[in-house]
């Protein structure tokens, strides 16, 4: 303790033991982003990236959203709740092209891709099967940072879009053959379950991922009778875990598949290839032997189909007759529920928008959020995934190299 009275002066005049503002940590500022929804130009596409709901998060969060008229038309959101909500409403395609951060759900066409300015991000579905060479060439080429939300891992390393639009698509599968076993729709006149008395409705689901496991969840309750085929017998194992039952379940052999095929009500085609086209499981003999008037719904039809006698329809003239059997063979089915769709996609993406807001932006995301990285498919111009780089014959570059050379 200083007592002396000469050194107290001296550090006063100096202002030493004046009192002192705190000096507290300034937290970085966020990154405010520029967000642009298009109207989705893709036949059938239903579907809004971020309901007025989400906008209205973002906005709070000092954001700044716009959305192109008529955006949310498809799944029943006005102008005037996206207004309400915060967004800027556009008539002018070409405005919501120019923002930093362009998210939509279908792929770019290569219309949507000419309208971009360079050096922006790109969020929506990748759909390798229908994704042209040139769309690529062109991203590339506008330096575009690409990324294909269904390639994006959640903290346990799930796909948390493919699982949700999974369990969309599986549950909507039953109840499109529910209503098409009914009479008014041409069909047997039954019901898709099982009542006191009656024999219980048979279904056949083929595959074991997501969609195959909540179309069963949806067919068992309804009280129907199924049975499960897949070639993995883990996912077999899994899926039965999951449900919480003992069901049938096989491997895929065609004498047995077959046998269970001829008293199927419904089949449901769930089968996913990773790469390609599915494989045909099903061939036009077995379905010649089922039932007359019983329902097959092809999930797999947008990568090829697994029956042989599938071809693709749209939600205006979604089934035709084979074999005296309905087929179901709309490859986009969580259009036709798209504003439960949209809700289920915008709770997968607010948290992730306002997370790279508060990280700095989507270039930071990715170096600081490896599920957020998975999905990159083209950095700033170069592609990273090595799928596409072998499916279309371009270069690629490992985007943890990027990064890391970036760093130095």
């Amino acid at each position: 303790m200083i007592t002396d009275p000469h050194v107290l002066k001296s550090l006063m005049e100096q202002g030493t033991l004046l009192p002192k503002e705190e000096t507290l940590e300034v937290r970085r500022k966020k990154g405010s982003l520029f967000i642009g929804i298009p109207k989705e130009t893709h036949f059938q596409e239903n579907r809004v990236a971020l309901v007025p709901e989400s906008v209205s998060l973002l906005v709070a969060n000092g954001h700044r959203v716009k959305i192109e008229t008529k955006s949310g038309e498809g799944a029943n959101f006005s102008d005037r709740e996206y207004s309400e909500a915060g967004a800027e409403i556009v008539h002018n395609a070409k405005e919501i092209f120019e923002c930093d951060i362009i998210f939509k759900v279908a792929p770019p066409s290569e219309a949507e891709v000419e309208m971009m300015k360079g050096s922006q991000t790109l969020i929506s579905a990748l759909q390798i099967n229908v994704q042209p060479k040139v769309i690529l060439q062109n991203l590339i080429k506008k330096k575009i940072t690409a990324i294909a939300w269904d390639y994006i891992r959640d903290e346990d390393g799930a796909f948390p879009v493919v699982r949700t639009l999974g369990e969309i698509t599986g549950t909507t599968s039953v109840l499109v053959a529910g209503e098409l076993l009914s009479k008014f729709n041409s069909g047997k006149g039954m019901m898709l379950g099982g009542v006191a008395g009656v024999q219980p409705t048979e279904v056949v689901v083929i595959g074991a991922g997501t969609v195959a496991e909540y179309a069963v969840r949806a067919a068992l309750g309804l009280g129907c009778s199924v049975k499960v085929f897949d070639n993995s017998l883990s996912r077999l194992r899994r899926l039965q875990t999951d449900i919480g039952t003992r069901i049938y379940t096989s491997i895929i052999q065609p004498k047995v598949l077959a046998k269970a095929l001829m008293r199927a009500d419904v089949a449901i085609g769930a089968v996913r290839s990773n790469l390609g086209k599915t494989p045909c499981i099903v061939s036009d003999e077995m379905v010649s032997s089922m039932k007359p008037g019983s329902v097959i719904i092809d999930v797999s039809i947008a990568q090829g189909g697994c029956f042989e006698t599938s071809k693709i329809t749209n939600h205006n003239d979604p089934t035709f007759v084979k074999h005296d059997v309905i087929h179901y063979c709309v490859p986009n089915i969580a259009s036709r529920v798209s504003r439960t769709a949209s809700f289920a996609l915008s709770n997968i993406f607010s948290p992730i928008l306002v997370e790279m807001g508060n990280t700095g932006g989507p270039k930071d995301m990715i170096v600081t959020d490896y599920g957020f990285r998975a999905g990159v498919y083209i950095y700033q111009g170069v592609l990273t995934s090595e799928v596409l780089g072998k499916v279309f014959d371009l270069q690629y570059k490992d985007i943890e190299l990027i990064l890391l050379g970036s760093k130095f």
